[in-house]
């Protein structure tokens, strides 16, 4: 079966479990303030973390069943695209995945960040007391607790995982091999590729947008996932519209 696996895929595989492997061994904590990746008005944010946090895992779970996909979808899609193209699809998605979850973020945290700055209490102030990992009580005249909680939890998560990139591949899977019959965890027979990925697509943004997790860990990153297939699907859309230009590479 190892023999199967294509040099995109294998050298992914290597440095994700290499990374992993380092995390566990020298300092979670070191390992992951340094590559995870942050919210860029946080302190901890760093311009390499967009690139990093696709080889940052958060458990042996979360490492086990990206890497599983990877191997599993990521070989069939290298195989027909060639190792160039298969690389660019990954890193593409992987990158838009996180520019979309930061956005998302961006929305959330400036939209409640005007609503204090406009009631005069100042942004430097306001930025200074997040980075030092507080908030001011006083804020709750102005915010209710909800929004307060929306609006630490955009300046603080940071995100890890390979997951946006390999949502991206799952959408070119879907696309290359429609017919091909996958299986579901607990959904007792075999789905086509063609309904199987859009259903895991839909179920991601069902639980975007109602914060209920169905088959992921509830802080999983949704909205990471959606921009990985979206970004995927761009990706894919532009070759097929210009395969047979002058444009066309392996």
């Amino acid at each position: 079966m190892f023999r199967s696996i294509t040099d995109g895929v294998k050298h992914l595989l290597i440095i994700n479990v290499i990374m992993f492997g380092a995390t566990m061994l020298i300092s979670p904590e070191m390992m992951y303030s340094s590559f995870g990746l942050f919210f860029p008005e946080n302190n901890m944010f760093q311009i390499w973390q967009i690139f990093t946090h696709m080889f940052m895992h958060g458990g042996i779970s979360h490492i086990l069943f990206n890497m599983f996909a990877l191997f599993m979808f990521g070989t069939a899609v290298e195989q027909i695209y060639g190792t160039n193209k298969f690389l660019l699809l990954y890193f593409s998605s992987g990158l838009g995945a996180a520019l979309i979850a930061l956005l998302f973020s961006y929305y959330n945290f400036y939209s409640i960040l005007d609503i204090l700055v406009s009631s005069d209490i100042n942004k430097s102030e306001i930025l200074d007391t997040l980075n030092q990992g507080k908030y001011n009580t006083g804020w709750l005249s102005v915010i209710n607790e909800v929004d307060l909680n929306t609006f630490i939890s955009a300046f603080n998560t940071s995100m890890v995982g390979a997951s946006g990139a390999i949502f991206g591949i799952l959408v070119a899977f879907g696309y290359l091999f429609p017919e091909t019959k996958l299986m579901l965890l607990f959904v007792p027979f075999p789905i086509k590729a063609k309904y199987f990925i859009p259903g895991i697509i839909l179920l991601d943004l069902f639980s975007a947008t109602t914060g209920v997790s169905i088959f992921s860990p509830s802080n999983t990153a949704y909205i990471a996932h959606l921009g990985g297939a979206l970004t995927g699907f761009l990706v894919i859309y532009y070759w097929k519209k210009n395969q047979f230009n002058s444009n066309r590479w392996d």
